[in-house]
């Protein structure tokens, strides 16, 4: 166990120091960087999907209750700092207690996760970190097999996407891609665009549960999708609503529509 009682310790310069893109880009470009990880139940999670820790940083007066994790992860350095030094790091307060630092993956290709899936969901330029959180979490409750993201999305590895998403970022398959459609032909899905159009069909409509192999894709939370995106799918659908509603949130849209074609 390695004590901290200084916050400008070199040693948790990893954690306090670098922002998370600084960190994704940390090794390149000889190999992946790093990411953080934060709360007992996210890490395992990370620990079960392969992920391989580097170092944590926890609390000193909650270092007994992280023994499972500590178990897990094998002969890893563990720092430990009281709650005065550690709430100088920005987000600190939703760590739960416990950071670790972890490895990042080569990407997968986009072909090799999909090639046995039935449905999936591709996100294009979907920004905001929770709702990619949020969208993982659906997916993995509601049965969707992978999850690809343009690379204008946030990262799935991002502290708050990973925690909002209760860690299954760590296990369903993800990549990203280059262009929507062009990467759904050459996969051989059919293509729905979520978006608000005078031609959409109901998410409830046979054609898409027929479908064998469907991609669900969903636009960034201002703007929506963009057009040539929509122009080019196969089909175009939104959610029949009441009240006089337009639209939902992303990531609500999202379970919904997971739900739908998944039952």
């Amino acid at each position: 166990m390695n004590i901290i009682t200084d916050f400008n310790d070199k040693r948790i310069d990893m954690f306090a120091r670098l922002t998370e893109n600084e960190l994704s880009h940390f090794n390149e470009p000889v190999k992946e960087g790093f990411f953080v990880a934060e709360s007992p139940n996210v890490i395992m999670r990370a620990l079960e999907g392969g992920y391989e820790p580097v170092m944590f940083l926890a609390e000193d007066r909650l270092i007994e209750s992280f023994g499972d994790v500590f178990k897990l992860a094998g002969d890893v350095p563990v720092f430990t700092a009281p709650i005065g030094v550690l709430s100088q790091m920005i987000g600190y307060q939703l760590a739960r207690g416990l950071l670790c630092l972890m490895k990042r993956k080569p990407l997968p290709k986009a072909c090799d996760i999909v090639k046995d899936a039935r449905r999936i969901a591709i996100l294009e330029d979907v920004m905001n970190p929770t709702n990619v959180g949020a969208i993982f979490r659906s997916a993995a409750a509601l049965g969707i097999d992978a999850v690809l993201l343009t690379k204008g999305s946030s990262d799935p590895l991002y502290r708050r996407s990973a925690r909002v998403s209760m860690g299954t970022v760590f296990q369903v398959p993800w990549t990203f891609i280059d262009d929507v459609t062009e990467t759904a032909r050459e996969t051989g899905f059919k293509t729905v665009a979520m978006a608000l159009k005078q031609d959409s069909i109901s998410i409830a409509d046979e054609r898409l549960s027929a479908e064998p192999r469907l991609a669900v894709v969903l636009g960034t939370e201002s703007e929506g999708l963009k057009e040539s995106t929509i122009a080019s799918c196969d089909y175009t659908a939104m959610i029949p609503m009441k009240h006089g509603v337009d639209s939902l949130n992303v990531a609500a849209a999202g379970a919904v529509i997971f739900w739908e074609l998944c039952k």
